[in-house]
């Protein structure tokens, strides 16, 4: 099942890290064949446009169309020429807003870039780059709406509204679309022909999860603001939000069992397991030339040994329902598990992690960090978190079994409430870090 789960991360984050030339565009102009011109498609369009398009009149445009209708009656009351040029001139003007605002909106392409991860209250740019593929003519006054949505947020929308009993349909609405936000940013200049151009939106993710980042629609109200032009973009992608980093507070540990002489990290340090040879620069000790080797490929090499961590962690979560009751405080967890990670990665004293009755998974460089960062950030509370498939072994602080597996052997770190709010760190017994 962890296997499962770690795959489906890869996936997802290597569909997330698209190269930009290799991004999908989406809009007008990306038509895969051009289809011959017509004026018979072309007044069909008009007047039924494609699926997500729209036309509609403005304040302005529906005074326009008041007046027009009353001249219009004027001028068939009263046989006036003036008000049948006049009337002729206001129906000119509604018809060229719409040719115009259609040419506008021709041969212009977009695409949405969104660089994970995210992260809970930081600011992350959501770009969208476009392009203009008319020859002559450049776009004007564009403006996108872009929004984000919790997925997770959605699915118990629905699964309440249909499923869910005595419930308060209305706070669970309006839950969902609080985790819903929306903004319209507009094209801050022109788009010249053959040019590109970018638009950015700044997001601040509010909660963890899994995240959909979307080009709602686009729209238009050039060139005299008379209607108001509206494209359906149907461009979304979908990334993780890891959690916020916390504030905590960290105790001594009296005693912490290490491996006799240390543990050996795959990383560069001074310990003595070769790690790799690698070629001799400038201000490396001559004691370190291994000279076999490099009398064989010819090129002076060097010895690289693997570091010796002083003290390491293993970091096991539990996220069982009965224990975390607390929304608030599970959250906390989170965050605390999540920081505490990354900090003991930064000094090179994590080990391992291990999430419930999941695989431990050892963490021996930044990728195996972000995929443990990924897990936290899609957890929620469940039920009989401890599976029987699983061997365990010992007794950890907070009434729970330590896992049996080769990077957990000493040292495990586990999570325990600490009164109603907080959280506690335990290793071995003892309180390590409290948040």
């Amino acid at each position: 099942m962890a296997a499962d789960f770690t795959s489906d991360l890869n996936v997802e984050r290597s569909a997330l890290g698209v190269p930009r030339d290799r991004a999908e565009w989406s809009g007008p102009g990306t038509r895969a064949r051009k289809t011959r011109f017509t004026w018979s498609g072309f007044l069909w369009s008009l007047v039924y446009p494609q699926r997500g398009h729209r036309i509609l009149p403005t304040v302005p445009g529906v005074v326009l169309i008041g007046l027009s209708m009353g001249i219009g009656t004027a001028a068939y009351n009263s046989s006036s020429n003036i008000l049948f040029i006049t009337l002729s001139l206001l129906l000119a003007c509604l018809i060229l807003s719409g040719v115009l605002s259609w040419l506008n909106l021709r041969g212009v392409r977009w695409r949405l870039q969104v660089a994970p991860p995210l992260r809970v209250g930081h600011d992350t740019v959501v770009a969208l780059e476009l392009r203009n593929a008319k020859r002559f003519l450049p776009t004007y006054g564009l403006w996108f709406e872009f929004g984000a949505r919790s997925l997770e947020a959605y699915a118990a929308r629905a699964e309440s509204t249909l499923t869910g009993r005595n419930l308060d349909v209305r706070a669970v609405l309006a839950k969902a679309d609080a985790a819903e936000r929306r903004q319209r940013v507009g094209l801050g200049s022109r788009l010249d022909p053959r040019g590109e151009g970018r638009v950015e939106w700044l997001l601040k993710p509010s909660q963890r999860g899994r995240l959909r980042v979307e080009l709602v629609s686009v729209g238009s109200l050039f060139p005299f603001g008379f209607l108001r032009k509206e494209l359906g973009a149907e461009l979304a992608a979908e990334t993780i939000v890891w959690p916020a980093p916390v504030e905590y507070r960290r105790y001594p540990i009296a005693a912490t069992r290490r491996a006799m002489g240390g543990e050996r990290v795959p990383r560069a340090g001074t310990g003595g397991d070769l790690l790799a040879l690698r070629r001799y620069t400038a201000g490396d000790s001559h004691r370190l030339i291994h000279w076999k080797a490099s009398a064989r490929t010819g090129t002076l090499l060097v010895r690289q040994f693997a570091a010796e961590s002083a003290e390491g962690y293993s970091m096991w979560l539990r996220t069982d329902a009965g224990m975390w009751s607390r929304g608030e405080q599970f959250e906390l967890l989170i965050s605390f598990a999540a920081t505490l990670a990354e900090d003991l990665f930064r000094t090179g004293r994590l080990i391992g992690v291990a999430l419930d009755a999941h695989v431990p998974m050892p963490i021996r460089r930044v990728h195996d960090l972000e995929l443990w960062l990924d897990q936290l950030a899609v957890a929620r509370p469940i039920e009989a978190a401890l599976g029987s498939a699983t061997p365990w072994r010992g007794e950890g602080e907070g009434g729970g079994e330590r896992p049996v597996s080769s990077i957990a052997k000493h040292n495990v770190m586990t999570f325990a409430p600490d009164g109603t709010r907080g959280v506690a760190a335990y290793v071995d017994g003892q309180m390590a870090a409290a948040a």
